[in-house]
């Protein structure tokens, strides 16, 4: 009996799970649905649509190679998806459909409907665990809980993995032709822009050259990972996030060069590959977090009491947040480095969440809904976790009282303004005193075309603790 590969968010050949279980079972046909609708209610970004279909053309060239025709389909949101995926397995006699699970509620809704669909038809769903090291539910506490602090978490996945490493797939082997044509893979979908050109050069698609990343990254970059990590004007970090998300490459890929570049070790030898590794173990937090609590995936705060936040409406001040134009060097180079490039450095996210849901006390959910709607990165989990993270709404989050002061977090990762003389040009002449804060030297503003800063940073914290221990206090 023929096998469907249904795709989703693991756009490779290379250590892809379904793929070789389906592969493995009999001859495969794959399938890719294009759902704009879906794409609109999550918040998905035109960037990250145009990527996911570069990536998708890579992808249907490297299947053609195995002789797996890639088929395209259209249907509006997910709802459609059991008829769309019944009528394909009928036209085509395909017995078993493989996907590779993917984690939210919404996600989970649409996967068990499929099943049932299918089931009717006599026709089996099979899950496989691919974009995670663990199964969700299988880390658990001593009391059999989900975790909630992820030091913990991550020492229970440090002793399982040392005590084995999940394999990764080798590409399998092509298969005998099908009589099956591949559909063409469009260029754009209505309702989804394309990017710049400049935006589409940062991110090349394909997992040849996501692999190529890894490895330069993993041999040239891992060691000094750790110091370099927090400068924005310095490619200090990976940049792999958005093949991860697109599942363009695997974690496993990424834990095993982390480990072959640190002799095989978790916890110990180079600092940066160590702090790298955890980097991965967060991702892998943030997506048991979803299913071990559903109503983070749902716009909720993981901490109820949290909900009682007394929120301001202060839509010129979001305005002014989300285009770059807050007065705060730092805060506004991030957002301007999103909206151009599709990707913000990670000390930045949580110098603008900060900034937003505690300086401005604004709903972190309308950061949340900004950063979705321009990352080509976005992912639910890693962008719900860091939301809420820097709200302090979240597990394991950062502590109410600590509010990240944007002038002295410039002043001590981008010393001489670099990062922000790159995205504010307004500002390049300034010298590296005056550019962290053009606001300090009386008449500056009459020199440089750049907006006063918006709020009082003294009186916004000062609002934000009054909101948090009133909080405490009713509670």
């Amino acid at each position: 009996m023929n096998q469907l590969l249904w795709l989703r968010s693991d756009l490779r050949v290379t250590d892809n799970t379904a793929l070789a279980a389906a592969m493995a079972a009999g001859p495969t046909v794959a399938v890719y649905l294009l759902t704009p609708g879906q794409w609109r209610i999550h918040d998905d970004a035109p960037c990250k649509v145009d990527f996911w279909l570069r990536n998708l053309q890579v992808l249907s060239e490297r299947l053609a190679e195995l002789n797996v025709p890639l088929l395209v389909r259209h249907v509006d949101d997910w709802r459609a998806v059991p008829d769309a995926l019944d009528t394909l397995c009928r036209e085509h006699r395909l017995g078993t459909v493989h996907v590779n699970e993917e984690y939210g509620v919404n996600e989970q809704r649409r996967d068990d409907a499929v099943e049932t669909a299918l089931s009717l038809a006599g026709i089996g769903l099979r899950r496989h665990l691919d974009q995670l090291l663990f199964a969700p539910g299988s880390v658990r506490t001593l009391s059999g809980g989900c975790f909630k602090v992820f030091s913990q978490f991550r020492k229970v996945c440090h002793a399982r993995l040392n005590q084995s490493l999940p394999a990764c797939q080798p590409v399998p082997a092509p298969q005998t032709a099908l009589p099956i044509p591949s559909d063409p893979i469009p260029d754009t979908v209505s309702g989804f822009p394309s990017p710049s050109e400049y935006l589409r050069s940062l991110w090349p698609a394909g997992e040849e050259f996501a692999l190529r990343r890894l490895q330069f990254f993993a041999e040239d970059d891992l060691a000094e990972y750790e110091q370099r990590r927090d400068v924005p004007a310095e490619a200090g970090t990976s940049q792999l996030s958005p093949y991860l998300a697109a599942g363009v490459i695997s974690p496993r890929q990424c834990l095993h060069a982390a480990l072959i570049n640190n002799r095989g070790e978790l916890d110990g030898g180079n600092p940066g590959a160590v702090t790298w590794i955890n980097e991965l173990l967060w991702r892998e937090f943030y997506k048991h977090i979803l299913v071990g609590f559903p109503r983070v995936s749902m716009g909720r705060a993981f901490r109820r009491e949290t909900e009682a936040l007394p929120w301001r409406h202060a839509p010129d001040d979001l305005e002014a947040w989300q285009q770059g134009r807050t007065g705060f060097p730092i805060v506004d180079a991030a957002m301007r480095q999103l909206l151009a490039t599709g990707w913000m450095h990670n000390r930045l996210r949580m110098i603008t969440a900060m900034f937003l849901s505690k300086n401005l006390l604004i709903d972190w959910r309308h950061g949340e809904r900004w950063f979705m709607r321009n990352l080509i990165d976005g992912d639910l989990a890693a962008n719900n976790g860091g939301w809420q993270w820097s709200a302090s709404t979240g597990t394991d989050s950062v502590p109410y009282f600590r509010l990240f002061n944007p002038i002295s977090q410039s002043e001590k990762f981008d010393p001489n303004g670099r990062f922000l003389r790159q995205w504010l040009p307004e500002l390049v002449e300034l010298d590296p005193r005056a550019i962290h804060d053009p606001g300090r030297l009386n008449g500056l503003f009459d020199q440089v075309a750049y907006p006063r800063a918006i709020v009082d940073l003294p009186m916004s914290r000062e609002r934000a603790l009054n909101a948090f221990r009133a909080l405490g206090e009713a509670s």
